[in-house]
């Protein structure tokens, strides 16, 4: 069966994004230093993005598909037009990803905040997190977390300095 991950950078104090969904703090913090991101890429063969998140990447990437050797979906609540390189979705996020999770393939990447993250949360579905903890106080902006109805116990794996970053590799704690 197929693992269901997160990666992603965040923010000191729990922030993906500033208040007017700029990540551009997250750019500033980089020194340069090699991320395990091509080691993760090569995980998995599937995106699930939620629609903010997707026009976001968009706008940073100048309109190139960041994901082209993926194969990407993006969540909105209202119908959209597939672009290419992205199937958009409407339907129910926790039964869609359950449904890819029994297929045959590699990984699944959540790419998103709080509101692509929470149904999965709630479902306990997230096996695997690769969290990229940044040295700066946002104060406020977007959540990783949103608040929900969910208790998620995990285990750390490693713990990991990436220039100016600590990545923690952390798996959904196995029933003993």
């Amino acid at each position: 069966m197929r693992k269901i991950v997160f990666y992603g950078g965040v923010s000191l104090d729990g922030y993906l994004a500033d208040e007017s969904r700029s990540l551009q703090w997250l750019f500033d913090a980089d020194n340069g230093t090699p991320m395990n991101y091509e080691a993760f890429i090569d995980t998995i063969d599937t995106t699930i993005m939620g629609r903010k998140t997707f026009e976001e990447a968009l706008m940073y990437s100048e309109g190139e598909n960041l994901y082209p050797d993926q194969t990407n979906y993006v969540f909105s609540r209202s119908s959209q037009e597939d672009k290419e390189g992205f199937t958009f979705i409407s339907e129910d996020l926790v039964q869609f990803v359950k449904k890819l999770r029994a297929e045959e393939g590699k990984d699944i990447w959540i790419i998103g905040g709080g509101n692509l993250l929470k149904p999965l949360l709630e479902e306990d579905m997230i096996d695997e997190w690769w969290i990229q903890f940044t040295p700066v106080l946002l104060g406020k902006g977007i959540r990783l977390f949103e608040e929900g109805t969910y208790r998620n116990q995990l285990e750390l794996l490693e713990v990991e300095k990436l220039g100016n970053f600590a990545e923690l590799h952390l798996r959904k704690k196995q029933a003993e």
